[in-house]
């Protein structure tokens, strides 16, 4: 009578196999899924973006609160609360010639970065101290 079945060996080269797949597929996925939660920020930023658009049309100046746009508060929670939206004035620039938009990254998000999308069109990602391109 013979015995049919895996032996150790060939269970233990299977579970080596298995977890080197892991270890490389379950980072990338981690990576693709904060990318894709970007929407999150991105969507918002633009209507924002577009509010403020039609704010210094009336009043030659951008507001840094979002209630001057019609927004309930001062800052946006996105729908998903992985950022915090806020206005500020640009750098050294005024509020009468630019705003900038920043969303600010919560919880497993932050490992992603800030977005920040001014009314020059500059859209970038700050990580630390590095500032990349949206993408």
């Amino acid at each position: 009578m013979k015995l049919r079945g895996f032996t150790l060996v060939e269970l233990m080269v299977a579970v080596a196999i298995i977890s080197i797949v892991a270890s490389i597929a379950i980072p990338q996925y981690s990576n693709y899924v904060r990318r894709s939660d970007r929407a999150d920020a991105i969507v918002p930023m633009a209507r924002i973006m577009e509010a403020q658009e039609r704010y210094y049309a009336d009043n030659v100046t951008y507001a840094t609160d979002l209630k001057d746009l019609g927004y309930s508060t001062t800052t946006l929670t996105t729908e998903q609360e992985r950022y915090v939206i806020s206005a500020q004035a640009c750098g050294s620039a005024p509020l009468t010639q630019c705003v900038e938009l920043v969303a600010t990254a919560q919880d497993t998000q932050a490992l992603d970065g800030n977005l920040i999308m001014d009314s020059r069109g500059k859209k970038e990602r700050k990580l630390g101290g590095s500032t990349y391109k949206w993408n």
